[in-house]
């Protein structure tokens, strides 16, 4: 069918045709993240001894330990929306291991992270609902420095967002299990510093954890939505071409299909969004970035 022909159908003709190709990519099991989350955090464990006997230098230590840190937020994030594994199911275990293991480089409390990305699929682009929109900034660079001033004491994003997001919903448990989780992590850079392994804990852990949050605040927050003026189903996000392409953006370039379909796996919105593209602009969407 064309997009002309397309362009005649009613909303729910429309929406029965994206349902359709959804379908079709939601309920494989995404081996790959499972795979990608227990390889990349052995990969950054094995620095720490690797480091400290000498046999990497801490620069290097520091480059990959910076990559896994970026790498390990994904697959939780598949986890986040119970892609792996639905809750009651006999793999369900797998689906909270990698969410709450996968996350170690970044030093990201798991159920924080899954209760507030609830909110920020639920409430995309409301400036006091979703925890994610102070990441919004006017331009690339612009965006860059708002990650990096988000993460201040008296910074509006990051965890003070997801705080008040905690708060607002009730969950002071996890507000708790969080605030108990970052102190666990700043005591054992302390005690590594005390110990005499201070350019190891910064190098191995503290930096790589904040330019992987840069980094992924970029790509998964900033891009996918900017400008982030639009809380429709069609508009909250955007597709657009980044100049690393689909495995430098992480796979942003397609956040509009994971928006619309959250429990289609991540290696498979690329094909999703080819598959949706002609229903997709006939809803109005630019699709002419890619």
């Amino acid at each position: 069918m064309s997009n002309r022909d397309l362009s005649q159908l009613s909303d729910r003709d429309l929406h029965k045709l994206e349902t359709d190709i959804a379908r079709r990519h939601i309920d494989h099991f995404p081996w790959l993240a499972v795979v990608w989350a227990f390889t990349n955090l052995a990969i950054w464990l094995s620095l720490w001894p690797l480091v400290f006997m000498g046999i990497m230098p801490v620069w290097l230590g520091l480059i990959i330990a910076t990559i896994n840190a970026t790498a390990s937020y994904l697959p939780s994030h598949e986890a986040q929306h119970d892609i792996i594994a639905r809750p009651g199911s006999k793999l369900y275990w797998l689906n909270e291991l990698v969410g709450h293991l996968s996350t170690l480089p970044l030093a990201l409390p798991y159920r924080v992270a899954k209760l507030t990305h609830q909110q920020h699929h639920k409430h995309t682009n409301d400036p006091n609902l979703d925890p994610d929109y102070s990441a919004h900034a006017n331009g690339p660079w612009h965006a860059i420095w708002r990650s990096i001033q988000n993460r201040q004491p008296r910074g509006k994003g990051a965890f003070n967002a997801y705080g008040r997001t905690l708060l607002a919903i009730n969950r002071r448990d996890v507000l708790l299990q969080g605030a108990l989780y970052r102190l666990g992590w700043f005591a054992a850079l302390i005690a590594l510093a005390w110990s005499g392994h201070a350019i190891e804990a910064a190098c191995l852990w503290w930096l790589p954890h904040h330019l992987g949050y840069t980094y992924l605040q970029f790509f998964l927050s900033w891009a996918p939505h900017h400008p982030g003026d639009d809380k429709s189903r069609y508009g909250r996000t955007r597709v657009f071409r980044s100049m690393l392409g689909n495995i430098g953006s992480l796979g942003m370039q397609y956040h509009i299909v994971h928006h619309l379909h959250p429990r289609i796996p991540l290696y498979r919105t690329p094909k999703a969004y080819w598959e949706m593209r002609p229903v997709l602009e006939a809803r109005g969407v630019d699709v002419h970035a890619l």
